[in-house]
């Protein structure tokens, strides 16, 4: 790393020169390619350059439909970020003073929004606080989402190119990272709501442990990913109408309507787009069980959820919105609603993976996060815990989500969010269980020693 000028700094990995920009306590090399595709076909890594690539600039974010009501929880979450179908970018954010191959801890940041919406450099995801007080290394991944990413029926089109992308991504941090000074071999992928399902399929992947040593995987909605083979079916067969030489913003367009057709499945339709089993790079259904297990040994895993995850819900819902504020009984129906459909979607599947993962010879750990700004109407809901560690607050003020809250109060809970994650990253020891008051308690997943794998983690 050369120094230009007081605020524009040089790095030399394998894929080429790349200009980086100083800010403050950190250094961001923005948008830089990973991989390249036409629509809907497969990545392939990048090329190598000679010149200097300027990442000085953001990740584009994958062409997609704002939503106002996430608008009214998280603000504008993309800020004033373009869209681009060649969205395959990275960021990487570490310390000012970090020296090539210092072998600082990494950490992959896969980005969340049911596969339709997010970027890996929206503003309330930016690392800077975690980077800057932890001294890690901090890459955000944009990928392919919605009809561009996650739906090919597997023939025509192939299924799983989100995912795909992250797989480069990966790659790309395993063969260059060093020269941003982070370890390749000290990497945690972690990832919230969509992001967390898909760190958790990750890991089935051929070759996962050799991309990533451990996973932080943040309220996956693992309750919904099983049994979508007939609705993935109707929509791409809805989906036929969609070419490859189609505008970018007509493909957009077209999505509503493709889910549409999700809307019969229930719960499943909560989330239409997703990863789909049997499809490269996952296995088959009936065995992703086993192709988890394989893994176990290799990854250490943070799991976990906040308390009322489907709180954040209530407001889509105008006839149960309607029934919550009804006197006494509103309070009592809202908790019994969110507690069964959190339950549904996210806890009970949480706790089945964390504890397959530990009978097959891995470690888990799993949290809950109950934080929530006093008086809000979200509580402690999905997505509460991006505040945890993420942005600033010129970013957060004015968001549904923490409004009631003062700022001091976000920042010193975040704190001790962004040490116990980056103690995870570290390959620190977090206890047999540990809490942070009013914000989070953890606890090492055990089971009964007869009911475990023969398979142990190997040495070292």
């Amino acid at each position: 790393m050369d120094r230009m000028t007081t605020a524009t700094l040089t790095f030399t990995p394998p894929c080429g020169p790349v200009h980086a920009r100083a800010h403050g306590a950190v250094v961001r090399a923005g948008g830089i390619p990973y991989a390249t595709a036409d629509r809907f076909a497969a990545p392939v890594p990048a090329p190598d350059r000679d010149e200097p690539f300027p990442a000085t600039g953001p990740a584009p974010a994958c062409p997609q439909v704002r939503s106002p009501f996430l608008a009214s929880v998280l603000g504008d979450a993309l800020g004033d970020l373009p869209q681009d179908e060649a969205c395959q970018r990275l960021s990487v954010t570490l310390p000012r003073d970090a020296r090539a191959g210092e072998g600082l801890p990494v950490l992959v940041w896969i980005h969340g929004g049911s596969y339709t919406t997010g970027a890996g450099d929206a503003p309330i995801m930016d690392p800077t606080p975690l980077v800057a007080e932890q001294r890690v290394v901090v890459v955000t991944v944009t990928y392919r989402l919605g009809l561009f990413g996650y739906l090919g029926s597997g023939h025509a089109r192939p299924a799983n190119l989100g995912l795909l992308d992250q797989l480069e991504a990966l790659r790309w941090v395993r063969r260059n990272i060093a020269a941003f000074g982070g370890d390749p071999d000290n990497v945690t992928a972690f990832g919230q709501s969509a992001g967390g399902d898909a760190v958790a399929h990750l890991m089935a992947v051929p070759g996962a442990e050799t991309l990533f040593r451990r996973a932080v995987i943040q309220s996956p909605p693992l309750g919904i990913a099983r049994g979508r083979e007939r609705m993935n079916a109707a929509m791409a067969a809805a989906a036929e109408v969609v070419t490859a030489g189609m505008p970018a913003a007509d493909v957009v367009a077209a999505q509503a309507e493709v889910e549409r057709h999700a809307a019969p499945f229930g719960l499943l339709g909560a989330m239409p787009f997703g990863t789909q089993y049997g499809h490269h790079p996952l296995p088959a259904e009936k065995e992703i069980d086993a192709a988890w297990d394989r893994v176990a040994p290799h990854i250490d895993v943070l799991i976990g959820h906040t308390t009322e995850e489907a709180r954040l819900y209530l407001p889509t819902v105008p006839a149960l919105q309607r029934w919550t504020r009804v006197p006494l009984l509103g309070p009592v129906l809202r908790r019994a609603v969110v507690g069964w459909a959190t339950r549904s979607v996210y806890s009970r599947a949480i706790r089945r993976f964390a504890r397959r993962h530990v009978r097959a010879g891995g470690t888990a750990h799993r949290y809950v996060i109950s934080w929530a700004a006093p008086g809000n109407p979200y509580g402690a809901a999905h997505t509460v815990d991006l505040p945890l560690l993420f942005g600033d607050e010129p970013t957060w003020a004015g968001t549904g989500l923490v409004a009631g809250a003062a700022w001091e109060d976000i920042d010193a809970a975040a704190r001790q969010v962004r040490r116990l994650w980056a103690d995870f990253a570290r390959g620190e020891p977090l206890g047999d269980a540990g809490r942070i008051p009013g914000v989070l308690r953890h606890r090492r997943v055990r089971v009964p020693l007869l009911a475990r794998s023969t398979r142990r983690r190997p040495p070292g």
